[in-house]
């Protein structure tokens, strides 16, 4: 007679113990992702249930400004724009939501949804005002995981985000907080366009939202640094290469003058990065991780 397959009670003392650390303090997180990265050695879950379930993790821990697309980049609708601007706007972009203003940024009057315009181009009716529907606001320090609750209950895609003045500070959608857990949710109409691969967060002068796409060739034209690895040809490969693993979510490094912090990241890459330069660097190997480099606080 054979033994049994031991894979289902390992499954049972696993869960058991994340179940516990679960209803435990916000100290013991790294212990519970030690736990699971621990559950994928062993093969009793995958390295993309890991991911998720560190995704879910650090939802918790992040406010919607970590998220959010910044006010300047924002794709707006202005009201008192002919349909036909408007029509041509809309497919240009080719967003299926749209933010709606009237003169200007910060007087957000509602939102359009692509398809609605075909109502609007079917009848004889050029005023679009009726189709919109109302915009949701939350302040930039609205938790990610609250947000994603509120997004489900009310059935919303998409936020207007206010800074402490009132003033329009970016929007978030739903796809925005469902890629921290899942990764990214492409579609037809997401291009790697080089000038999205790098973004100046505008509540943190100096930092930077950085695609670990992002040629190195990129990354030293547009701050000026002179990072070179014949081993790779991305920003997130030579954190990565540098390291000698796969960096963790939250982990942050510091290497060759510039402050690393792992954005979004799964058990095989690295997909987004926070950077900023450092105003002072160590007289250590350039080519290593400084000695403070290690899990964020």
């Amino acid at each position: 007679m054979t033994d049994p397959d031991p894979r289902p009670s390992r499954l049972s003392q696993h869960l058991k113990r994340l179940l516990g650390r679960l209803t435990g303090r916000a100290d013991e997180k790294e212990e519970l992702l030690e736990q699971l990265r621990e559950a994928q050695a062993q093969e009793v879950i995958d390295a993309d249930a890991v991911s998720m379930m560190e995704g879910v993790l650090q939802v918790a821990d992040l406010q919607v400004r970590d998220l959010m697309v910044p006010r300047a980049q924002m794709d707006l609708v202005n009201i008192n724009d002919s349909l036909e601007d408007i029509v041509s706007f809309v497919i240009d972009k080719a967003h299926s939501r749209f933010p709606v203003m009237d003169g200007k940024r910060d007087n957000i009057i509602g939102v359009l949804l692509a398809k609605d315009l075909l109502r609007v181009l079917s009848e004889e009716s050029r005023d679009i005002r009726g189709l919109l529907r109302p915009a949701v606001f939350v302040p930039e320090s609205k938790r990610l995981n609250v947000l994603l609750r509120d997004f489900r209950l009310n059935r919303n895609h998409i936020a207007m985000v206010v800074d402490e003045y009132g003033g329009v500070a970016g929007l978030i959608t739903i796809e925005d907080v469902l890629e921290q857990i899942v990764g990214d949710i492409e579609d037809e109409h997401d291009f790697d366009e080089d000038e999205d691969n790098i973004v100046a967060l505008a509540h943190e002068p100096g930092r930077f939202r950085v695609k670990a796409i992002t040629t190195l060739e990129q990354f030293n034209e547009t701050f000026s640094a002179s990072l070179s690895d014949e081993q790779v040809d991305t920003i997130g490969g030579y954190v990565t290469d540098h390291l000698g693993r796969v960096p963790h979510k939250g982990e942050t490094v510091n290497l060759d003058g510039f402050e690393f912090e792992i954005q979004r990241a799964d058990a095989r890459t690295v997909q987004m990065l926070l950077v900023k330069r450092l105003e002072e660097t160590t007289e250590a190997d350039p080519g290593k991780p400084s000695e403070d480099a290690g899990l964020a606080a």
